[in-house]
């Protein structure tokens, strides 16, 4: 019996682009500025910050009028001066898993995927930090598509915003407060390279971080990279997130074909960035993501040369079934190499959890995503 799919399209037509500065997004002092600039006294700046941020950010309101603590004329004021605005929700699939893609337009009319994936004990969100991909990683379906520009810090956040919204996450004034959060876990793992976008990133997860508003802890994010090196030690210092490195190969011959960027910086430059992670800890570990192709990387003298690579550093390895797309030039490594290969790092002492594939029936599975809608362009512009 094959899986069920539904798709909701929403077609309620949304203006993107405005002309007025954009309040969600900015960070505290970028805020206050914007409002001191829009005519806020200086002595009031920071109270206004605190009340506008906690009804965007806690109770998810995007009308200056439901601001019900400021007075009329503050609140026009505020709708005078900016907007609120987040992506627009393009198509929204539903797996038979229960995990959710969507397809959300950014300003220009691109767009860019997001998948919630739902389990037992989290519910974690993959968002995007560019359209497209300058990396080409050659057995990933989003690196087939080359980088249109980055994201803001508030196409960013708007990403986590629009979810809480799908999933009726926000609270309700005056209701019993719910512990249990539906989005628990944030993982930049979606399109794009997060280390080539550092600052609207960094500013993205401190507006979601912040426990006035959204109120994910840092340790509740991942960041993945795929080894831009000089960026790594600012990703501890400047965001406090938690690290995970696209790793995929053992030796730098299969690593220049699968993660080109090793090309510029080498497996040996990598790992001394890594080894030098300020904060790191075996509470705080790093994560190792390396996809299983099927005859490239799933040797057993691939899993022992990566146990002694990863000598000295606090890690685990997340093994990842090769998720296949049309035209992708892997297979998947069999189940029985999978579970030897991770028995390998399993015994040498680091934990080696093989990723269940999630959302495979509506490629929204790792390595996946892929809008289509930058390749209509293209074409569009070549017929």
């Amino acid at each position: 019996m094959s899986a069920a799919i539904t798709q909701d399209v929403l077609t309620v037509p949304r203006k993107l682009s405005d002309s007025l500065p954009n309040l969600v997004g900015m960070t505290r002092a970028q805020m206050r500025a914007a409002l001191i600039a829009a005519g806020t006294p200086e002595k009031q700046a920071k109270m206004r910050v605190g009340q506008v941020w906690q009804w965007v950010y806690h109770w998810g309101v995007r009308d200056f009028d439901a601001m019900t603590n400021l007075a009329k004329d503050y609140r026009a004021l505020l709708a005078a001066n900016f907007t609120l605005a987040v992506p627009q929700v393009v198509t929204r699939q539903i797996s038979a898993d229960g995990t959710r893609k969507y397809l959300v337009r950014i300003d220009g009319g691109h767009e860019v995927e997001v998948v919630y994936i739902p389990e037992e004990d989290r519910g974690t969100l993959c968002i995007s930090s560019q359209v497209g991909c300058t990396l080409t990683c050659s057995f990933c379906h989003t690196g087939t598509q080359k980088l249109v520009r980055n994201l803001t810090a508030a196409e960013i956040v708007g990403q986590v915003m629009l979810a809480r919204d799908d999933l009726g996450e926000w609270p309700t004034p005056g209701a019993p407060r719910v512990e249990t959060r539906l989005i628990s876990n944030i993982v930049l793992m979606g399109m794009g390279e997060p280390l080539y976008n550092f600052e609207n990133v960094r500013d993205a997860m401190h507006v979601v971080m912040d426990n006035e508003g959204i109120a994910l802890g840092r340790r509740r994010i991942t960041l993945s990279t795929s080894g831009v090196v000089p960026e790594i030690a600012r990703t501890a210092t400047e965001i406090g997130c938690l690290l995970a490195v696209s790793f995929h190969a053992t030796t730098d011959e299969v690593r220049d074909q699968l993660v080109p960027i090793n090309k510029k910086w080498n497996i040996e430059t990598l790992l001394a960035a890594l080894r030098d992670y300020p904060g790191l800890s075996n509470s705080e570990r790093i994560t190792f993501e390396y996809v299983m192709l099927q005859g490239v990387n799933d040797t057993k003298e691939d899993a022992y040369r990566l146990v002694e690579l990863l000598r000295g550093i606090p890690a685990k390895v997340n093994l990842i079934p090769f998720n296949e797309w049309p035209g992708a030039p892997y297979k998947r490594s069999s189940g029985n190499r999978i579970h030897a290969f991770a028995d390998i790092i399993y015994n040498a002492g680091y934990a080696s959890p093989i990723r269940t594939p999630r959302g495979e029936d509506i490629m929204a599975a790792c390595g996946q995503l892929k809008s289509a809608t930058e390749k209509q362009r293209k074409s569009a512009r070549v017929n």
